[in-house]
Order: C-alpha cells, then sequence, then structure tokens
C-alpha cells in the first residue's frame, strides 16, 4: 500500500469541514476482502494477531498492551510542552490504515494509470477527513467532528493541504552484492543469537518486518526481528560502478524490506552513500574496492564512527 498522509489540529467549538471529495461516494461504499469493515470506518486490525479491533480519534494514549486512539498513535506536536496560548492544539500526522491505497501499483505501468492510481489515493485521503469531519460516530451518539482542520502548512503549504508527495514504503531496489534476507534478522529464526553480525557494518536499525497487505490477501504480515546492522554490501549494485542507493532502494527482499524500509534506516543509509562518495572522490577509488579491500574498510567505518554513526548495537550484561 502508499498512504498519501495529511497533518491535522483540532478546535472543538470550530468548523473546517471541506467540501466532499469527488471520489467519497466510491470509499464509503468501499470495503476490501481482507479488511473487517468499511474501509472508512472504525474497524482495523491487529498486525500480530490479525484480530479486529475498534479504534477512535480521542480515547486517550496507549497504555501497555491496551490499544490506543488514532490522534496519539502519530501525534507530532504535543501542545502541552508549549506555554499556555502558544499552540491552540496538538497536532497529529494522518498515516492511519483507512488511507492505505491498495487500489493499484505506481510504478511498472503506463504513466496516465500511475497518475489515475496517484489521484485515487489522494482522493481516498480527502475522503477519510471529509467522513471524519461529517459522519464518523462519535461517543456521545453524535456524528463527525468539523473541528478537525486539514495542516497544510506542516507538510509544506500543498494546494488540497495533503503531503507533497506520497508515502511509499517499498521502492525499486539495486540488486546488490549482498542482499539481506529473512534469515538474517528474524526473531524466529536468530533467536538469542540477534541478528546476523556484518564484517562490512555501515550503520544499525530495528524494526519489525511489516508489509500490508501481504500478496496473498492476508491484511498484514508483522513479524519479530531482532535489532540488526546495515551492510555495506546491500549498497553497492553488482553490474553499475557510478551509483549508488540512498534511501529504502538497498540490497533487500521483498520481506526484508519491510523492517529496513524505516525512515530511520533509510536515512542512515542516505548519510552512508554521502560519506562513500566523498570517501571515494577523494582517494580515487570505487565504492566496491571499500568493502574489498579490509584496510579500505577499516579506514570507512572509522570515518563514520567519527561522524557519529553507530555501526553496532551495544551489548546489553546479562541479555
Amino acid at each position: 500500500a502508499i498512504t498519501w498522509c495529511f497533518a491535522m489540529d483540532y478546535f472543538p467549538d470550530a468548523d473546517f469541514t471541506i467540501d466532499k471529495p469527488a471520489d467519497y461516494d466510491f470509499w464509503a461504499g468501499y470495503q476490501a476482502d481482507f479488511w473487517p469493515g468499511p474501509q472508512l470506518g472504525w474497524q482495523d486490525v491487529d498486525p500480530q494477531t490479525l484480530e479486529t479491533r475498534h479504534r477512535g480519534v480521542f480515547h486517550g494514549p496507549r497504555s501497555g498492551r491496551r490499544v490506543g486512539d488514532f490522534w496519539h498513535y502519530r501525534r507530532i506536536l504535543d501542545r502541552s510542552y508549549y506555554p499556555d496560548g502558544f499552540m491552540g492544539s496538538d497536532v497529529t500526522l494522518v498515516n492511519w490504515p483507512q488511507i492505505d491505497y491498495w487500489g493499484g501499483p505506481i510504478f511498472g505501468l503506463p504513466d496516465d494509470e500511475a497518475r489515475t492510481h496517484l489521484r485515487r489515493a489522494r482522493q481516498l485521503s480527502l475522503s477519510w477527513l471529509y467522513w471524519l469531519q461529517h459522519e464518523a460516530p462519535r461517543p456521545d451518539g453524535g456524528h463527525g467532528w468539523p473541528g478537525l482542520r486539514l495542516r497544510g502548512d506542516v507538510v509544506g503549504d500543498t494546494p488540497d493541504g495533503l503531503a507533497p508527495e506520497p508515502y511509499i514504503r517499498e521502492s525499486r531496489r539495486i540488486r546488490a552484492e549482498y542482499t539481506v534476507v529473512e534469515q538474517d534478522i528474524a526473531l524466529d529464526v536468530r533467536g538469542a543469537h540477534g541478528a546476523r553480525p556484518y564484517d562490512d557494518t555501515v550503520g544499525i536499525g530495528s524494526y519489525r518486518i511489516d508489509l500490508h497487505p501481504s500478496t496473498s490477501g492476508d491484511p498484514y504480515i508483522d513479524i519479530g526481528c531482532c535489532p540488526f546492522q546495515i551492510p555495506l554490501g546491500a549498497l553497492l549494485p553488482v553490474r553499475v560502478d557510478n551509483l549508488l542507493p540512498g534511501a529504502r532502494n538497498i540490497g533487500t527482499t521483498h520481506i526484508t524490506n519491510g523492517a529496513y524500509r524505516l525512515p530511520p534506516i533509510e536515512w542512515n543509509v542516505g548519510e552512508v552513500a554521502g560519506h562513500l562518495a566523498s570517501f571515494c572522490a577523494t582517494n580515487g577509488l570505487l565504492p566496491r574496492q571499500v568493502r574489498a579491500t579490509p584496510d579500505l574498510l577499516a579506514r570507512f567505518q572509522a570515518r563514520l564512527t567519527a561522524a557519529g554513526v553507530e555501526l553496532a548495537w551495544p551489548v546489553v550484561a546479562g541479555y
């Protein structure tokens, strides 16, 4: 799924309702075969157990295993941290299951078809906001929160208030000198041994292996994962010498991309790609020479460490 995110705040006594989106009637009546309820609704799925659960906008933050509300789930500004009157509302980022768009791909097909899917993804997000403002059932028996307001200024002042680009969870990836596989990082496979250590590590990451939906029709695949390293070999194409990936386009599989795709990890990849390009340009090297030569690899890893890039997770005594 891709997701066209947006930010919003809330003023209970105001009315910031948007015009009815062109595709609203379609999305209001849509339910995927693998989803427990309508696309525009409060039912969703626990990613680990696949059990149906019910969530709302304002219920309070999560506590322990209790499922919290969507507002706190992606809140990016907490007004309680600011002086009285400085911030009138929290701000939350809407990256919620209800706006996951799985209607079709945006890669590997004619441009006009890709544009159609991108437009429909935007319409889904706007339809979700419209439903929240007008029709969403409230705990008090009413419907809708018209005081929910799009905060387009938070994401870049786009014409409709949505983010400038969709959140794309899986991009094209290079064919790498080393491809990270599930057996390297999955908790069920590695257990107490932890993730596979890499001699050519250039960073670290940690996230569950998370795919949604699956290609076989499950709403989620959510697999435990050990804290892992990023191998330099996953940044080196097998054929091309003058290309480095800078995000979630490294040598992973469809499965392991579910863990390595997280923004802090792709930012780590981008930072390392910049350092590697500079290191190679300064020393007249090709990137693959750095990995293949122990002395060069050690020098490059020392440069990363000096720049604050962590190459290994700390060992916790007694764990």
